[in-house]
């Protein structure tokens, strides 16, 4: 477990107050990292805080909201860091929800909360076998990391794992609306025939998820790239891309997928070692911020 977390604090639920930490449950994506490089001289380029060509030391930046045109309202960093909201101390559960309300989009980042020492863990413990008993979410608000989220507090889906979780949603505003984009999307009519076919296709490929399956393909072939220049070596050739099959008929597509049998343990297939780089390899990720 980390040894300083995102947020230290208590939930509040009604007159229960019970002193938790949070931290993150997730890595920031790898991600092979450039600088920018003079392609004459290939020295490395820096930039630099300007005002009209003179340098600016940091200590004399502010920050700036831009009211009218080259108009700002200036605000020092540490006002904004001494703004405190009850929310930095203590998140308040305004209400449960059925988990099943909370729609796939309203996710955004999760974290794992524990009890702050041994005399809160029971209280912890009775919270989230309510939650889990009762199928809900605690909906609240926390502040953290610069801003204030809206988050969801649920008992992991794993009944092994211990503590509970807690997941940053968007907020209304944040989530654009379907229609503004799909409403010009037609909904023809399904044949019974068409979605039998089409339900016996997702049934023989149904399996459980294996996440450790899936790796980001883009960065193994941007590590090799860099390996082959480093090493002198032929540049990797480009892998062609996918051709899809022109459809026809829907129905005779999907009589050709079934009929290719799919495997019934629906796992993706394994990489070709071809795809593994080696040799130089991206620098540890970084700790979560928000």
């Amino acid at each position: 477990m980390p040894a300083r977390p995102t947020w230290s604090g208590s939930i509040q639920i009604s007159l229960v107050s019970i002193a938790v930490r949070v931290f993150p449950a997730s890595n920031p994506p790898h991600q092979v990292e450039f600088h920018q490089i003079d392609r004459i001289t290939h020295h490395r380029i820096h930039h630099q805080n300007v005002d009209e060509g003179k340098a600016v030391a940091t200590a004399d930046i502010v920050k700036g909201f831009e009211y009218a045109r080259n108009k700002f309202v200036e605000i020092d960093p540490r006002e904004l860091q001494s703004l405190r909201l009850p929310t930095a101390t203590t998140l308040e559960i305004r209400q449960f929800v059925q988990a099943s309300e909370l729609f796939p989009a309203l996710y955004d980042r999760p974290y794992f909360v524990a009890p702050k020492d041994d005399t809160q863990a029971k209280a912890l413990a009775i919270v989230r076998r309510a939650l889990e008993d009762t199928g809900c979410c605690g909906i609240g608000e926390v502040a953290f990391s610069g801003r204030e989220s809206l988050v969801a507090l649920a008992a992991p889906s794993d009944r092994k794992q211990k503590g509970l979780m807690l997941y940053i949603l968007r907020y209304a505003e944040e989530l654009r609306d379907p229609a503004a984009v799909l409403s010009g999307v037609k909904e023809p009519a399904v044949t019974s025939q068409e979605l039998s076919l089409a339900k016996q296709l997702i049934a023989g490929s149904t399996s459980r998820l294996n996440l450790a399956a899936y790796k980001d393909d883009y960065e193994a072939a941007v590590l090799r790239l860099i390996n082959a220049h480093h090493k002198g070596q032929p540049l990797p050739e480009a892998e062609p891309a996918r051709r899809g099959a022109k459809v026809i008929n829907i129905v005779d597509a999907l009589r050709k997928s079934l009929a290719a049998h799919p495997s019934k343990e629906g796992r993706p297939g394994k990489k070709p070692a071809s795809r593994q780089a080696a040799g130089i390899r991206p620098s540890a990720p970084r700790s979560l911020s928000r």
